[in-house]
Formats: C-alpha cells, sequence, structure tokens
C-alpha cells in the first residue's frame, strides 16, 4: 500500500475513534476504560514481539515507545476506574 492509502485509513480511524469517545454516556465510561485497559495490553504484546522481531535499531526504539505509551494508558486506564468506583461507594460515618 503505497502512504496515502496508510494515512487516510490513519484519519479516518482518529475521526470515528473522537466521534464514538465522546458520545458515550458517563454512565458507560468506567467499562469503556476496563475494554480500552484490555487493548492497550494487547498493544504491549504486539510492540514487544514485533521490537524482538525488528531488524533496525530504529524499530526497537519505536516498539520501546509503544510499550512506554500503552503502559502509561493502562495506568491512566486503572486510576481513572479506580477513582469512578470509589464516588460509588457509601462513606462512612464517625461514630460519636
Amino acid at each position: 500500500m503505497d502512504f496515502i492509502a496508510i494515512l487516510s485509513i490513519f484519519v479516518m480511524a482518529c475521526f470515528v475513534g473522537y466521534y464514538v469517545v465522546w458520545s458515550v454516556t458517563p454512565a458507560l465510561h468506567t467499562p469503556l476504560m476496563a475494554v480500552t485497559n484490555a487493548i492497550s495490553s494487547v498493544i504491549i504484546v504486539g510492540a514487544l514481539i514485533a521490537s524482538a522481531a525488528a531488524g533496525s535499531a530504529v524499530a526497537k526504539y519505536l516498539g520501546l515507545l509503544a510499550v512506554v505509551l500503552a503502559s502509561v494508558n493502562i495506568f491512566g486506564g486503572f486510576a481513572v476506574t479506580a477513582r469512578m468506583l470509589a464516588m460509588y461507594k457509601k462513606k462512612e460515618r464517625v461514630a460519636k
């Protein structure tokens, strides 16, 4: 495939992803974060495999960058999910 075809697929995926994420109701954000954490874990596995099989140093560094960015995404997703779930817990009353 030529560069223009790949670039156009990437741009369309960005638009679709943007509209899908922003149209989600607030009640579904926690399950959506769980799904994105699962997708990011698959990205980490693929990046590790791709960087291990890469022949050039540039490809290895790009694989490392993909692993780092996906790890940040997973950590942020778990932090946001934990914070949202904490909002639904009942607060304990202090006995006087």
